[in-house]
């Protein structure tokens, strides 16, 4: 048997108690999944752990090696089972390897134990926070639909209290797509997060009704429409181009700047022109070829019964991962951004294009006004960037108020294009500003 990886790195979304919670989130697309698994307790043995682990290893070239956690909620499985982990990756460790552990939490179950953990064994931290009260509890609720707005903040606070890495997951959804500098700021300046990611909230529905399956192509009444997607993340993008740049990271935009510059991968498979690197690991051993394709017709085997690496190389997986660009619509394929966007997750290709084609991203209309709005900007990001000067002195450019001073691009030749993308020498646009404080 060949064991050897035929790629860098993997990832996997390891899910050790399934889709098992301690809240009752409204639009949660992964509590239905427990209909897959009628008889199960929902709970990652030892044994699978530690056969878990020692496959991960073996299935990457390299020596860094991400090991995370996702639920469900991973933190019902209890602290020991994550020390175990840790002991489980010194003892199958290779010389020089590097250990990135990652766990996203509702943070409700978190106290101080859990906090020293996360410290002491560098774990970073994705907890889930929709906005402020009135737009998190709007869906994020407990079982009995009540508001959950106040553990959350008391577990990320506890996270602060201790030094944890963290970030913030927004999902945005219908309730909070309508509020993006409200959720902005409240992230910012009341949570105090430095690190954003965003995901669009999209539930399917067959003949009215959410199912496990990713299939239909009506949205429920939760799902954010593509108008709100679109607009909740340019004026998310305007007040982080203005002011942030360089202390606050948001996901979308990393990647953003990485497509702009043709650096080959966006950093977020969504971005990527084919899929199929990052699967799901169930908690009885089950792997998938996605977190969002957790149903049958995506099965590829027990790690039980078949080793990872072969699981991860097998026909199967690599056509899944090919089938996103090959499905990829003709209007898609001739868009003037598909570079930014190259059709995002196919969980979201549901619809068709006018010309009667199917595999038209739902977010299309959104997904297009942002990219569009964002250009010019990324682009005078892009020639900072490969100058060598900081991006964040594209503030210089949309920061109100701001007087331009040609010694802000000291590595800009007077007769070299202008950063900012006016196709002006740089000497006929911003070269030619003297700030009332330069002399």
């Amino acid at each position: 048997m060949d064991l050897r990886p035929s790629l860098p790195r993997i990832h996997v979304l390891a899910k050790p108690t399934g889709s098992v919670c301690n809240l009752g989130c409204t639009y949660c697309f992964y509590l239905k999944k427990k209909v897959f698994y009628p008889d199960s307790h929902f709970r990652m043995t030892d044994q699978l752990l530690e056969r878990y682990i020692s496959q991960l290893i073996e299935s990457h070239q390299g020596d860094r090696v991400t090991v995370a956690w996702q639920g469900g909620e991973p933190t019902l499985m209890g602290l020991g089972f994550f020390q175990r982990a840790i002991e489980l990756q010194e003892k199958y460790r290779r010389p020089g390897m590097v250990f990135e552990n990652t766990i996203q939490t509702n943070g409700t179950l978190l106290d101080d134990k859990w906090c020293e953990f996360f410290f002491r064994n560098n774990f970073l931290v994705g907890i889930s926070i929709d906005g402020p009260r009135a737009l998190h509890d709007a869906h994020r609720v407990d079982r009995n639909g009540g508001p959950t707005f106040d553990k959350v903040i008391k577990g990320l606070r506890l996270l602060q209290k201790h030094k944890v890495e963290y970030n913030v997951l927004v999902t945005v959804n219908r309730a909070n797509a309508d509020h993006p500098k409200e959720v902005y700021s409240f992230l910012r300046d009341e949570i105090g997060t430095t690190w954003i990611q965003l995901i669009p909230g999209i539930e399917r529905l067959i003949k009215g009704t959410v199912t496990p399956y990713q299939r239909g192509t009506s949205v429920s009444n939760r799902t954010v429409r593509p108008v709100q997607w679109g607009n909740f993340l340019i004026a998310f993008f305007d007040e982080w181009i203005c002011n942030d740049v360089g202390k606050i990271f948001v996901q979308t935009f990393e990647a953003a700047v990485r497509n702009w510059l043709g650096a080959g991968s966006s950093g977020m498979c969504v971005f990527d022109p084919v899929c199929g690197k990052g699967l799901a690991l169930e908690h009885n051993g089950d792997l998938y070829s996605c977190d969002h394709f957790v149903e049958p017709g995506y099965f590829l085997g027990s790690i039980i019964n078949d080793h990872m690496v072969n699981l991860v190389n097998s026909e199967q997986q690599r056509k899944f991962g090919r089938q996103k660009l090959n499905t990829l619509p003709t209007l898609c394929r001739e868009c003037e951004v598909r570079f930014a966007c190259h059709g995002e997750c196919p969980k979201n290709r549901f619809l068709t294009t006018p010309a009667g084609e199917s595999g038209l991203n739902y977010l299309c209309s959104g997904y297009k006004a942002f990219f569009k709005h964002i250009d010019r900007p990324l682009k005078i990001m892009a020639s900072l960037l490969r100058r060598g000067l900081p991006a964040a002195h594209v503030m210089r450019f949309f920061a109100p108020g701001h007087v331009r001073d040609s010694k802000e691009f000291p590595k800009v030749g007077r007769n070299e294009p202008c950063p900012c993308g006016s196709k002006l020498k740089f000497k006929k646009c911003h070269g030619r500003y003297v700030s009332a404080t330069s002399g």
